[in-house]
Parts: structure tokens; C-alpha cells; sequence
């Protein structure tokens, strides 16, 4: 059961990301969602937008860290982590994301402004110009977070893995007391 248990909150934590990620993103453009992907609801809203999105694009890489990751976790014979200690790490991942997310999108909306980055020209076509920087700084946005996932999640399951051996080795009992009268 804590197997799934990590899965679960693995799997949690990347749509609660997700939603509050295509919150932000959809307010910077819409049309990253209705026009650089298909539609899966009949709706412009952002609000609707984030939410749909935030829960489509993310429940998958929440499976795709916490299986591994339970994994590393769980299985063998070291020690076990339980569902507890992973939450700081897979929040202290969570915010590298956010914060490698909004420096993407800052970089890709300058980029865009300046000429220096285009976007390709099926988008640029469907999107009116003045929304091709907000279009990129989502779009980079969206990559970085995804990167950093993927990466950092990585990182996260070697890590556990082996904190499950130092934690033996730093762990071991005590030797037994000495008997009464020994000595």
C-alpha cells in the first residue's frame, strides 16, 4: 500500500503543478492552448483551459516519476522510505520547476520581442503577431518545466535509492549491552 501510496502523491503533486503551471500560462496566452494544441474542450476560457491542461499534460509524468520512484523507495532489501519523506523532495523538485519555468518563459518572451526567436511558421500563421512573444514564453515555459521533470526526476530516483544505503550504514544498531556481571 505505500508503494501506491508514493505513486499517488507523485502522481497528485504533478496535476496540482500542472493546473497552477497552465494557470499562469494561459493568462499569458490563450493561444498557446488553441492553437499550438488540439482542442480537448470546447472552450477560450483560461480558466478552463488550465484546469483541463493542468490535469492532461501532467497526471502521465506524475506516473512516469512515482512508479520509479516507489521503486527506489520500496523495493529491495535496505530500508524503506515512506511516503512522509519524499514530500520535501518532490516539492523542493516542484519548485525548481516553477522557478526554471518563469526564467524560460522571461527569456523566451525577450527573445521573441527582440526578433532573435521565431515562432515556426504554422503558428505564426494562426496567431496575430502581437502574441508571438507571449506564445514563446508559454511554449519555453512549458519545455523548461518538462525538462526539469524529467531531469530532476531522474536525479530524485538515483538519490533515494542511494539515501537507502547510507541510511543503513549510518543507521546500524548500537552493539548489544554488555552482559550483567560481565566484565
Amino acid at each position: 500500500m505505500k508503494f501506491l501510496g508514493i505513486v499517488l502523491m507523485c502522481v497528485v503533486a504533478a496535476v496540482v503543478y500542472g493546473v497552477l503551471h497552465d494557470q499562469v500560462t494561459a493568462r499569458v496566452c490563450v493561444e498557446y492552448f488553441t492553437v499550438a494544441h488540439p482542442r480537448v474542450v470546447d472552450s477560450d476560457d483560461p480558466t478552463v483551459l488550465g484546469l483541463v491542461w493542468g490535469v492532461v499534460a501532467t497526471w502521465w509524468a506524475g506516473l512516469l516519476l512515482g512508479l520509479p520512484l516507489a521503486v527506489a523507495a520500496r523495493v529491495g532489501s535496505r530500508p524503506q522510505r515512506s511516503v512522509r519523506s519524499l514530500v520535501r523532495p518532490v516539492l523542493v523538485l516542484l519548485a525548481l520547476m516553477a522557478v526554471f519555468a518563469a526564467v524560460s518563459g522571461v527569456v523566451g518572451f525577450v527573445l521573441a520581442r527582440s526578433g532573435t526567436v521565431m515562432l515556426p511558421d504554422t503558428l505564426k500563421e494562426q496567431t496575430p503577431a502581437a502574441k508571438w512573444p507571449a506564445m514563446q514564453a508559454s511554449a519555453l515555459a512549458h519545455q523548461a518545466s518538462y525538462n526539469v521533470a524529467f531531469i530532476g526526476g531522474g536525479m530524485l530516483i538515483a538519490w533515494v535509492w542511494v539515501s537507502r544505503k547510507r541510511w543503513r550504514e549510518t543507521k546500524r544498531p548500537a552493539s548489544p549491552p554488555a552482559a550483567p556481571g560481565a566484565g
